[in-house]
């Protein structure tokens, strides 16, 4: 039997989603037969374990290992340097949410460097950044992948550059792409039953459940939200600049844009709840319930992000919990879209899609 072919491994960010694919890439490694996966380097934003030798880091310490180092991580030039000398094929894991690493994408990718990350900043960042990183798979013969960039472990993104990739047209993508808003609508305002608690107290409840960012103004402004469309814009062929250059609906009031903390935001959201209220006792006299969805229409070129009113029996209206729910409208699948439902977060079903790419990635090394 031939000898295993190594594949070294990087990771930056060992957080929520990088704890729960460090535990993942653990038992992959153990099952790998034909490939013997090497964790080289790991880093945080402040630690980090590697050796100019590039010897093998132990997955089961790996967490220990790391919170007692006493390295610094390497700068993003050097550890590019770094980790195209080794001379072996070398797969980075971005399990961070950080711009200044997707900035370096293109120079890890030209030195033949392949990258997985459920990192949406590197694909709905500027326009030209989108178009950088991928001209650099081109240059340096390397492999890219970020299912989970968009809707967790779902299969989003997959789905769309297979419709795109096999020349089908996509018209129309419409969901709800965040699982904050999704639980903290499915609960303000269900199909059935009693009708849900005040907006703040709602909102209060999602933050204590894990649902929100610390600040849940983070979720609220809709910029989550907005980076997602722009990635599956960009691939249903719409041109789009940023997150911000389209129509995002923010559910701050104005008046608490600018408080100090998350904590004093949900202190003085309830003085606004009649607010809420009212847009939602207005879906109600329609015989409706109000959804925070993302839509894109392909042949206008518009893209939108906010509050819409759907009928309850309306897939978008009968989501339960914390679930996604993306609509593709294509040529091919006509007036029935092709759905995709489910967890849209969490750390390991965002691990998952991460995981997931790695190994789409180890069949093509």
């Amino acid at each position: 039997m031939a000898a295993a072919r190594q594949v070294n491994i990087a990771i930056i960010g060992a957080g929520g989603v990088g704890k729960c694919f460090l535990s993942q890439l653990e038992s992959l490694a153990a099952r790998r037969q034909n490939q013997k996966l090497v964790l080289t380097y790991i880093a945080t934003s402040k630690k980090a374990v590697y050796s100019d030798s590039y010897s093998p880091i132990a997955l089961d310490s790996v967490v220990s290992t790391l919170s007692s180092s006493s390295q610094a991580p390497l700068a993003l030039p050097k550890l590019v340097d770094y980790l195209a000398a080794s001379g072996t094929k070398t797969v980075l894991v971005d399990n961070t949410s950080s711009q200044d690493i997707a900035d370096a994408y293109p120079s890890f990718l030209r030195r033949g460097i392949s990258i997985v990350t459920p990192n949406k900043k590197a694909f709905s960042g500027s326009y030209k950044l989108w178009q950088d990183i991928f001209a650099a798979t081109e240059e340096g013969g390397s492999l890219l992948y970020h299912e989970a960039s968009c809707g967790a472990g779902l299969p989003v993104i997959s789905t769309i550059k297979d419709l795109v990739e096999t020349g089908d047209e996509v018209t129309k993508i419409e969901g709800v792409f965040s699982g904050t808003m999704s639980f903290l609508f499915n609960s303000f305002a269900p199909t059935s039953g009693s009708g849900g608690g005040k907006w703040s107290a709602e909102v209060a409840k999602a933050k204590e459940l894990g649902y929100t960012e610390p600040d849940p103004r983070d979720d609220l402004n809709g910029l989550d939200v907005a980076r997602k469309l722009t990635i599956l814009a960009r691939y249903a062929g719409l041109e789009v600049e940023s997150p911000t250059s389209f129509p995002v609906q923010s559910l701050i009031p104005k008046e608490l844009e600018s408080v100090a903390s998350g904590d004093e935001f949900l202190a003085r959201l309830p003085e606004f709840d009649a607010e809420m209220e009212e847009v939602k006792a207005k879906a109600q006299k329609e015989g409706k319930v109000v959804r925070f969805v993302g839509s894109i229409d392909v042949a206008s070129k518009q893209v939108k992000v906010g509050l819409e009113k759907f009928d309850l029996s309306h897939p978008i209206a009968s989501l339960k919990g914390s679930d996604n729910i993306i609509s593709f409208y294509t040529k091919r699948y006509g007036s029935n879209p092709l759905i995709i439902q489910g967890a849209g977060a969490g750390g390991d079903v965002t691990a998952m899609g991460v995981t997931s790419d790695l190994l789409k990635v180890l069949a093509q090394l």
